[in-house]
């Protein structure tokens, strides 16, 4: 065997496998993405390997550095793999009286309470800025609904009828 197959005693401490990253999209689902998100995951990547990466790889006497490297070069990975595979929807010119993907729609609860979501892709999910997938149960129920429609929708917490109160694109 060669040398270069060898692990010699002070190599560091052992780089643990790491489980492998797996996409949200079922197989053969297209991978629609907002230019924003594109966008954003093309400055992600660029952070990454311009200045993340290099910082790390310059830093030899971290112990931590390599598991550090192969949790980096995994998420660099899926990013380019992300990027390769995305279909990027641009907003529709016409009326904003149909959700599409992109759409942030607003819609009023039974309860009078109103909640947004903003369709897009499996990338560019933030449920804490209300932004779901166009996979997702609720994106599919609102997808190609019109303003002022009502739409049943079972939540968790039970079943809910929504009323589409706005469309914007952005």
């Amino acid at each position: 065997m060669s040398k270069a197959f060898t692990r010699e005693e002070n190599d560091g401490p052992d780089i643990p496998d790491l489980p492998p990253l797996t996409s949200t999209l079922a197989p053969g689902a297209k991978n629609y993405i907002t230019a924003a998100g594109a966008q954003k995951l093309c400055d992600e990547l660029q952070q990454l390997v311009e200045i993340t990466r290099t910082a790390l790889a310059n830093s030899p006497d971290d112990p931590d550095a390599k598991w550090q490297l192969a949790r980096l070069d995994q998420r660099i990975m899926q990013l380019e793999e992300s990027l390769r595979s995305a279909e990027i929807v641009t907003p529709t010119n016409g009326p904003a009286d149909v959700v599409r993907f992109g759409a942030t729609v607003t819609v009023r609860e039974s309860d009078g309470n109103e909640a947004s979501y903003r369709i897009v892709g499996v990338d560019e999910i933030d449920i804490d800025h209300g932004w779901v997938s166009w996979l997702s149960p609720i994106a599919k129920a609102l997808l190609n609904r019109k303003r002022s429609e009502r739409i049943c929708f079972k939540f968790p917490s039970g079943e809910e009828t929504l009323e589409i109160v706005d469309i914007r694109y952005e």
